[in-house]
């Protein structure tokens, strides 16, 4: 069931199609699946308070309490860029909502954990996971923020909320923010030819991303474990991974990333 998206006019000034969902499973999953079988446009949202049955990386469950997070997928038309590289969209997804997280929160520590995690003092506040739609035409991404959670609410303790950080979350103004500049870095990308580095967004991830020079332990889809220093993002979005006494980085596509510092 939608409802109205009156409550949101700074969204519905930046995209053409906001609903609200009163409750729903999975923002994600609705509209990818949504997208699939009707024409959405280019920044269609679907928004909610209370998701009950949401997905992070790595297939985890995202569960919160009704009214204590903001639930919201955005559908990009990216039948433009080169596929090689769409994995900069959650990398984008991450910077940008880095920068809306960190509008509202200006005096706080806010950054970016590689790939697209935001992280408040080194506590997480927001997940993002990105997904194609089935004619792989368009790509869904969903961000889950913490935005009411009180601290006995919270999942783990390495995760925080804006309503711990002392703040009360302006989730209109947080999603307009996060929309104007993924659509910003993903017109320049596209403009660029898929070029990150042209486009700009490989300068703007790296200067969000608290990830860099930190100690970190990857665990990576084969199982195995890395351990080393974060020393760059090279231009295809890979973390590098300088292990102790080696010279030479080790590039991470994807996996697990721990700050061993936290």
């Amino acid at each position: 069931m939608t409802i109205p998206a009156s409550g949101y006019p700074l969204t519905a000034a930046v995209s053409p199609r906001v609903q609200v969902a009163e409750h729903t499973g999975s923002t994600n999953a609705d509209l990818v699946a949504a997208a699939s079988v009707e024409d959405y446009p280019h920044l269609s949202v679907l928004l909610t308070t209370d998701q009950r049955s949401g997905r992070g990386r790595l297939d985890r469950r995202w569960e919160t309490p009704p009214g204590s997070a903001l639930a919201l997928s955005v559908l990009l038309h990216v039948g433009e860029l080169p596929i090689e590289a769409r994995g900069w969209i959650p990398l984008a997804a991450g910077w940008a909502m880095t920068e809306a997280i960190r509008a509202q929160l200006p005096d706080q520590d806010v950054a970016l954990k590689w790939p697209n995690d935001v992280l408040v003092g080194g506590r997480k506040i927001c997940g993002i996971l990105a997904e194609a739609t089935l004619d792989f035409a368009a790509v869904v991404v969903g961000s889950g923020i913490n935005t009411a959670m009180s601290p006995e609410q919270l999942p783990v303790e390495t995760a925080t909320s804006f309503a711990v950080e002392g703040e009360v979350c302006d989730e209109d103004r947080l999603s307009a923010d996060y929309l104007v500049r993924l659509d910003r870095a993903l017109v320049a990308l596209t403009a660029a030819g898929g070029d990150a580095v042209a486009s700009g967004l490989h300068a703007e991830v790296v200067a969000a991303c608290g990830t860099l020079g930190l100690p970190v332990r990857v665990s990576l889809p084969d199982g195995s474990l890395l351990e080393g220093i974060a020393s760059g993002i090279d231009a295809e979005g890979r973390l590098q991974v300088t292990p102790a006494g080696a010279i030479q980085a080790e590039s991470v596509s994807a996996g697990d990333i721990v700050h061993l510092r936290f």
